[in-house]
């Protein structure tokens, strides 16, 4: 295994590479990340962006921010969007979804649009009797899905499990609420329906358009979190528990250990363009960019 490393002149980020199978895998740390909770790939401009929580991911603080980094791991702008700034309101930032003209990001109880290209917000759709919106995904009928994981703070359960539907207007409509869901956490559109990945309970399962739930394979370790669709019946999540990736095969009924060593890796992106996968390590303000 090759490995080489590299300090940025003037700088006290560290980017690091390492040698796989498919390809050199990019760590990035020491770069100013505050509790990074997701990443996103921005297909338009050939960047990726990143969620910071900066502080508790209960905190009404405004001081959360999403950082615009290259390909290559270079951060190009650490606080592209800043809730301290006095024109944004961004308290906790977790899922995002990029399309060509927006950025929308779950926030506790709101889902933030703005501008994919300047950064400026538009809008903030405010949500009742949620506490935790988390997992975001562009639903195949048009407009998101938004689960609420239904926690406490100390990651106590606290019984609102729930996943909406929020069109880009601002209508949100439940489609699925259950207290002992067991927490849902990542979302993606899939054939019409739905797929939803749980912490607590750690299961994978799918939701038809009339809300008739099919189980999935289910990872050996819970704390599930990022959720990727990679088409023809195959899940790419993410395990705190398990400090791993994993491949879940709906059609073989097999789940796949891909990577491992992964301290609290959250919610998924994906590179289209070079197949990567976009791996925010929570709790060690790090990023891995790995080839798949």
């Amino acid at each position: 295994m090759k490995q080489w490393m590299q300090w940025l002149a003037g700088a006290a980020m560290f980017v690091s590479s390492t040698t796989w199978a498919g390809g050199e895998a990019i760590h990035v740390e020491n770069a100013g990340f505050a509790t990074p909770e997701s990443m996103e790939y921005v297909a338009s401009q050939d960047v990726y962006l990143v969620a910071n929580i900066h502080g508790s991911p209960f905190a009404k603080d405004d001081n959360g921010f999403i950082s615009k980094v290259s390909p290559d791991g270079q951060v190009m702008e650490l606080k592209w969007i800043d809730g301290a700034s006095n024109q944004i309101h961004l308290n906790a930032p977790k899922g995002m979804v990029a399309t060509d003209e927006f950025l929308f990001v779950a926030d506790i109880d709101r889902v933030h649009q703005f501008d994919i290209k300047t950064g400026e917000q538009i809008a903030s759709m405010i949500f009742s009797g949620v506490n935790f919106l988390n997992g975001l995904a562009l639903a195949d009928e048009g407009g998101l899905y938004v689960t609420d994981s239904g926690v406490a703070p100390g990651f106590k359960p606290a019984g609102t499990d729930a996943i909406y539907h929020v069109t880009f207007d601002g209508k949100i409509t439940p489609i699925y609420q259950d207290s002992e869901m067991g927490v849902p956490n990542g979302v993606v559109s899939d054939g019409g329906g739905l797929v939803v990945v749980t912490i607590f309970s750690g299961e994978a399962f799918r939701l038809d358009a009339s809300g008739n739930r099919t189980e999935l394979p289910k990872p050996p370790h819970n704390r599930i979190d990022g959720l990727l669709n990679m088409g023809e019946g195959r899940f790419i999540v993410s395990s705190w528990t398990g400090e791993a990736i994993y491949e879940i095969d709906a059609g073989q009924g097999t789940v796949t250990e891909l990577f491992g060593g992964l301290t609290s890796p959250a919610d998924l992106g994906w590179d289209t363009k070079r197949n990567r996968l976009l791996i925010p390590l929570f709790k060690k303000d790090a990023l891995v960019i790995q080839p798949l």
